[in-house]
């Protein structure tokens, strides 16, 4: 896929440029670089990008899958790959937390991707890397922005599914809530609500957003601020009963497999799938930057690009303080 229909090339630019002063804002602390594996495996970026498009071509949802899984990763105790373990007798990880059972997916890209690094480069690229490449390189085939990748992050030696329950936001909690679990992270109000709009691809399940449609907050009726058409419809897809909370519906059904600015024009328009993306209209400040982005496609590129670099960069490990796993999924 051409990448100049992706991002103009004046954006392209720009976002380089801008991601990549804020990776050497940040690399002092955290001894990342975008060119760390320029000499131990040069090919790295062309596996992870070649093997992320042939998992597009497999599976349209895999961009959306991918995003989540780093942001979950990152989100607790730092970018050390521990959403990616498994579970053992002596490791309880992340995987089955709550926020994820179930629903986290696109362990098997990482774990194929990892094989093929391995077979250019055994013992040099870590699986948070990887992660956090591929990640970049579906967003940007899904019409995304591009932006620099720093790298050198170490494995982590341990998973906590007690953190994951704790720390990851829930589409339940209060927008002050999430925002304080956001600069708990050294992340801000902005980037949160850059961020969310990663709901602009991707599918939500019926029972994280089902009782907006029928017993909101205890009331026995609807969330009176849902859009009365979306609400019909959604009411079809997820019927008031136990057997429907698995069913999918897309966070953005205008533009679905397009990484773009709709998501906020949804939340403006009242249309926004879960709780939480809607709330972000009920407060001053989140709502002006919502109205912001939902006009200007590419100032929420440009920041877009910006938070993920700042999320790329919470917690790393490095130094003497993780290992490169040969297998995602285990220690080695």
């Amino acid at each position: 896929m051409d990448q100049k229909t992706l991002c103009p090339n004046f954006l392209c630019i720009l976002i380089f440029i801008c991601s990549a002063h804020l990776i050497n804002a940040l690399s002092d602390t955290t001894s990342l670089s975008t060119n760390y594996y320029d000499r131990s495996c040069p090919k790295l970026a062309a596996i992870v990008r070649w093997g992320v498009m042939a998992a597009l071509k497999n599976d349209s949802r895999i961009a959306a899958s991918l995003l989540r899984l780093h942001f979950h990763d990152c989100f607790v105790d730092g970018c050390e790959g521990s959403v990616l373990l498994d579970d053992t007798n002596e490791l309880k990880g992340e995987k089955n937390a709550l926020p994820n059972r179930n629903s986290a997916r696109g362990f098997e890209v990482i774990e194929c991707l990892k094989s093929d690094v391995e077979k250019a480069c055994p013992s040099v690229v870590s699986c948070v890397d990887i992660l956090a490449l591929a990640t970049r390189e579906a967003l940007v085939l899904s019409g995304g922005p591009y932006w620099a990748v720093a790298l050198g992050r170490l494995d982590g030696l341990r998973a906590s599914e007690k953190s994951a329950n704790e720390q990851l936001p829930s589409p339940f909690e209060p927008l002050p809530n999430i925002t304080a679990k956001f600069v708990a992270k050294g992340l801000d109000l902005k980037d949160m609500v850059v961020l969310s709009g990663g709901h602009t691809i991707g599918f939500a399940q019926c029972s994280t957003f089902k009782r907006r449609l029928f017993n909101f907050k205890g009331s026995g009726k609807p969330d009176p601020s849902l859009d009365s058409s979306l609400l019909s419809n959604l009411q079809t897809s997820c019927p008031n009963s136990d057997k429907s909370n698995t069913n999918l519906v897309a966070l953005d059904s205008q533009t679905l497999n397009r990484f773009d600015n709709t998501y906020y024009k949804n939340v403006v328009n009242n249309t926004g799938l879960l709780e939480s993306d809607q709330a972000l209209i009920t407060d001053p400040k989140t709502a002006k930057m919502v109205k912001d982005y939902s006009n200007d496609p590419y100032l929420f590129a440009k920041d877009f690009a910006a938070s993920m670099v700042k999320l790329g960069n919470i917690g790393v490990l490095t130094g003497q303080d993780g290992q490169i796993r040969k297998k995602c999924s285990s220690l080695n």
